[in-house]
């Protein structure tokens, strides 16, 4: 056989693109309130509790009962891409890919989306008429998942703790609630007897290993989450944040939340398209962009769960 067959091999390329492992786009839309903005911010207004007065005499005078207004303001963000394909990019790999590039364009900006969202349900919101004020998460809203005197990954306590801080504020029932961890947080959480027995919930955990909603909360898996950044100390035995022995520092910031304790502020939903630039040697650019900023409504809506890291 002549040796210099070789020149004659077949070679196969695929008329596919495959898009490698990634988040296919936002996560936590769903799970927040959404209001369009228009202009570079907007104030929200917040109506709290009132009490009421006991009328002790007849023909008394009407009292005049303050009720409480508080505002909270998003701000937007500014969020672009784009990439551009040559003609010869074209010819040269035998495939079109503008329509996998609007894919990976758009997935992006839902990436970023949940990092505004996460960012907002942790960092310290907007306050007063004027914008001019600030509310950070305070320690009363945080707790560590604790296990056998230490730090822990997130367990079922913690879940419990977690939803006893929100029902104590009397937030309504009725409004859906949600935890978004990591996959290491998901699969400790899945170890425990409760999350997976059929006495306990539902056999989807048992079967495919997916947890949808337990102690009221409505699990959204995703790998974004901050970690705590300085000294924190908790308690080890109760989890409680501010005081013990115990320093979250490195730890994972799992958020669990009611739904509009959250605020995303829409000023442009992602919006994409595709164009020629003559400017480019007529290559085909693929751009997308959006503006939105997210806050945290209420604190009492919003619990910081700290948990081991991997």
């Amino acid at each position: 056989m002549s040796t210099q067959i070789t020149t004659a091999f077949v070679q196969q390329y695929g008329s596919n693109v495959f898009h490698l492992a990634q988040q296919k786009g936002s996560r936590l839309r769903g799970g927040v309130r959404t209001e369009m903005v228009v202009g570079k911010s907007r104030y929200f207004d917040r109506i709290g509790a009132a009490t009421a007065q006991k009328r002790t005499s007849r023909h008394a005078d009407t009292p005049q009962i303050d009720t409480p207004h508080s505002r909270r303001r998003v701000d937007l963000e500014s969020f672009e891409y784009a990439d551009l394909i040559d003609d010869q990019d074209k010819i040269r790999t035998l495939i079109d890919p503008t329509n996998d590039y609007v894919l990976a364009a758009v997935w992006a900006l839902g990436r970023s989306m949940d990092d505004e969202i996460i960012a907002a349900h942790g960092g310290t919101a907007v306050t007063g008429e004027t914008g001019s004020g600030s509310q950070s998460l305070g320690n009363a809203q945080k707790l560590a998942s604790v296990s056998g005197g230490a730090g822990s990954k997130l367990n079922v306590q913690a879940l419990r703790r977690a939803k006893k801080i929100i029902d104590a504020s009397d937030v309504d029932p009725s409004i859906p609630r949600y935890c978004s961890p990591s996959a290491e947080q998901m699969e400790n959480l899945l170890s425990e007897t409760e999350t997976t027995s059929s006495d306990y919930n539902s056999v989807k955990a048992l079967v495919q290993g997916e947890l949808d909603t337990f102690l009221g909360f409505k699990f959204i898996r995703q790998e974004r989450n901050l970690v705590q950044s300085g000294s924190l100390s908790f308690n080890q035995t109760s989890g409680a944040v501010g005081s013990g022995s115990g320093d979250a520092d490195t730890y994972e910031k799992v958020p669990a939340w009611a739904h509009d304790g959250m605020l995303l502020g829409l000023g442009k939903d992602i919006n994409a398209r595709i164009s020629e630039r003559d400017d480019k040697s007529y290559a085909t650019q693929v751009y997308a962009c959006m503006d939105l900023g997210a806050v945290r409504m209420e604190e009492e809506k919003c619990v910081q769960i700290l948990c081991v890291p991997s």
